[in-house]
């Protein structure tokens, strides 16, 4: 695992979010989580975030600590891995003192929400660092979360390396929360958060490093091909790209972007990832069908894409 990072190892991958597979105990898969990181590093995929899909806010503080050294013995030497800390006060406080003994450079700040005040928020992240001596990347999903002016002072003081950006926007309207924040701390600390979809605008229109996504648990090599193309300017290259993964993503945004994801990757064949975590739930079952069928599609396109990069 990587122990050192600069904000230009923001567009030297695809940040992977992939599910959390468990066991029928309900403990960490070391094979199934391994089987998930091996498929991505042989697509090219460095860098690997365990957060929201992985359903990292209702892990049980009383393994969180495990769970991440047995994923840290699972990566590659040169596998940036993130894990992911919050949303609330007390867990942060909480995973400051586990990350202090270990090696994390960065950890993503799951969403805050209330009850807490720009001050109070401002103190927990630096109380955090402090601690911990992790910097923190800033996950953005509601407009005005934390203001611009509070990011640049932040990042001036080495608290937070970065902004995982996924506020949602009508199509083509210019996004003046985004606008200020890269005025105040720079595009190149700014990732699009939200999948491939979105990361074409965001990259091609506002120069983001780059682009989170779940997909790419099944499409590393695609993935990380669109991503090399909007580094490039080539828009309509992306675009193409992007087709294979459309329909896995539709379902996604139709039933559920985690539930479908844990599902997909089980039905592709890559990994068993178990019993998704309570509160959660697995997808109906009239839409697994529909989820087998997509996430296989995926697979296969990926695969003719590696093999076509090969010949």
């Amino acid at each position: 695992m990587r122990r050192t990072v600069t904000p230009a190892d923001l567009a030297r991958a695809v940040m992977a979010v992939p599910p959390f597979a468990r066991d029928a105990a309900g403990d960490m898969s070391d094979a199934a989580n391994g089987a998930i990181i091996r498929h991505l590093e042989a697509g090219g995929v460095s860098t690997i975030l365990y957060g929201g899909n992985a359903l990292v806010h209702h892990w049980p503080m009383s393994r969180y600590a495990d769970w991440l050294d047995r994923l840290t013995a699972l990566v590659a030497p040169d596998t940036w891995l993130l894990p992911s800390v919050g949303p609330d006060g007390g867990k942060l406080a909480d995973q400051a003192e586990i990350l202090r003994t270990r090696d994390f450079p960065v950890a993503l700040l799951l969403p805050m929400g209330p009850p807490l005040t720009r001050e109070g928020m401002m103190t927990a992240l630096r109380n955090f660092h402090a601690g911990s001596g992790v910097q923190l990347l800033i996950y953005i999903k509601t407009d005005g979360y934390i203001a611009a002016a509070d990011l640049d002072t932040l990042c001036a003081e080495g608290v937070v390396f970065g902004v995982k950006y996924a506020v949602p926007r009508s199509d083509g309207a210019r996004d003046a929360y985004l606008d200020a924040i890269i005025a105040a701390i720079g595009a190149e600390r700014i990732i699009s958060g939200f999948g491939e979809p979105p990361a074409l605008p965001h990259l091609a229109d506002y120069g983001l490093a780059g682009f989170t996504a779940g997909c790419v648990c099944i499409a590393p090599a695609l993935s990380m091909a669109i991503l090399r193309a909007l580094q490039a300017g080539d828009r309509a290259r992306a675009e193409a790209l992007l087709q294979p993964l459309l329909p896995l993503e539709a379902l996604r945004g139709e039933i559920n972007e985690i539930r479908v994801l844990h599902e997909a990757i089980r039905q592709s064949g890559i990994a068993d990832t178990g019993m998704i975590i309570a509160p959660s739930s697995p997808i109906p079952d009239r839409d697994r069908g529909r989820v087998a069928l997509a996430a296989r599609s995926l697979l296969e396109a990926e695969q003719e894409f590696r093999a076509a990069e090969i010949a």
